[in-house]
């Protein structure tokens, strides 16, 4: 263990002395960088879908839940997807020695800031090989060294991945260090790493309830952390029967085991009757258990092809993961607001109305990392809100909130152009 430790020591370091070039390195080395990463996956696409296939085929065995399993799981597909992110990070603007709101003062004194790296960035992660990648393109491109944990489960893709990023950007002229990896899955390790406040300057977990609190509760730097997702569909009285059937099937059904799908629909009541069966049918042909409550339930009991549960307590409020959802009928846009606020995880939430009023209100009075009016809660997501890729999804409100990118990964020093000026 001795000897690991100081394995891990020596990554920090390397990662903080990496870190000091990276902060003023070209932009056009880094995309040089991002776009070997991209043009090597694919490249070598059948060692790392083998090295995946042993850690899938091993988790299987040992009995993991489906959800987390199709988060494990990469294809030639998920491959390319991942490569065109990476790509798209590479085409994005470098935030990197950006000024920004300058302005001169009475004395002559020019004063603003200039966007600079946070410095070394510190990742744990479980199930999802892909993130190795999200966050090692995202950082470099914003000028910073990380130091990578994933899941035991995922150690042989990620190790291949490493790999790729580690040739891909040395073959660029990228600092050595400037990505590195933890290959020992001992936990051990972590505890050591949430107490590297020395060298790392952030630490961002993506994982499990678990693994976020003890994160949280153990490190000794900052902390962003989020990614539990209970996301609200709320479908007002007002609303577009047929595209709000569409909605919700595409954020329950689309993808139903990532954080920002939907759990609970709420119904507004005068609608229910004429809402909910459409709903419920098109739900069945995907075959999603239904958690109804007692209003739900009178509406839908009659069809006895649909999946229906009573609704208990704990299914509210409940990141379900599966294809589940809970479903309330609500006697008003304040009913809803009330359930979303005391059952809400603070991601992604969302109103179907036809109403201004309404969108409105629920824009100002919901509080979520992102709220929506009319679409699905699935579109959470760095990629598909144009910043590429994501580290992550911010349910805090430190110092950044959604979709960790470029920016997110940023912070600002002061700069102060002077001409000779002294305080009196």
């Amino acid at each position: 263990m001795t000897s690991a430790i100081e394995n891990l020591k020596a990554k920090g370091k390397a990662a903080r002395a990496a870190a000091r070039r990276l902060a003023y390195l070209s932009t056009d080395i880094k995309n040089t960088a991002l776009l070997n990463i991209a043009g090597d996956l694919l490249a070598r696409k059948d060692e790392i879908l083998a090295a995946n296939k042993k850690d899938y085929d091993a988790a299987k065995a040992s009995g993991m839940g489906a959800a987390l399993l199709d988060r494990l799981m990469l294809d030639e597909s998920r491959l390319e997807s991942i490569a065109q992110d990476t790509r798209a990070v590479a085409a994005l603007a470098d935030p990197v020695g950006e000024t920004f709101e300058m302005r001169t003062l009475p004395n002559g004194l020019q004063v603003g800031k200039r966007r600079v790296p946070l410095g070394v960035i510190g990742a744990i992660y479980e199930s999802r090989p892909n993130v190795t990648v999200d966050i090692s393109a995202l950082c470099l491109k914003s000028g910073n060294a990380v130091i990578l944990r994933g899941g035991r489960e995922t150690v042989n893709s990620n190790i291949a991945i490493a790999k790729v990023i580690h040739e891909a950007c040395k073959k660029a002229g990228m600092p050595e260090g400037c990505v590195q990896f933890i290959e020992n899955p001992d936990r051990a390790l972590v505890n050591h790493l949430l107490k590297m406040n020395d060298v790392i300057d952030m630490i961002i977990p993506r994982g499990g309830a678990g693994l976020i609190k003890s994160v949280k509760e153990n490190a000794t730097m900052p902390v962003v952390s989020g990614g539990i997702g209970v996301c609200h569909t709320y479908v007002d009285k007002s609303a577009d029967i047929d595209k709000a059937v569409a909605i919700v099937y595409n954020a329950k059904v689309q993808r139903p085991t990532v954080c920002n799908a939907l759990d609970t629909v709420l119904v507004h009541a005068d609608i229910a009757e004429k809402y909910l069966p459409k709903m419920a049918k098109e739900l069945s042909k995907a075959g999603v258990e239904m958690h109804c409550d007692e209003g739900s339930m009178a509406i839908l009991k009659a069809d006895k092809s649909l999946k229906l549960v009573p609704a208990v307590d704990d299914d509210w409020g409940k990141e379900f993961l599966a294809l589940v959802a809970a479903v309330k009928v609500v006697d008003s846009l304040d009913g809803a607001l009330e359930h979303i606020g005391k059952y809400t995880s603070g991601h992604s939430e969302a109103i179907l109305t036809g109403k201004y009023g309404a969108a409105m209100r629920f824009l100002n009075e919901v509080d979520a990392a992102c709220v929506y009016v009319n679409a699905s809660t699935r579109f959470t997501d760095g990629s598909q809100f144009g910043m590429g890729a994501e580290v992550g999804i911010s349910t805090q409100k430190m110092h950044a909130r959604g979709p960790l990118g470029l920016k997110e990964l940023t912070t600002y020093k002061w700069i102060i152009l002077g001409s000779g000026q002294v305080r009196p």
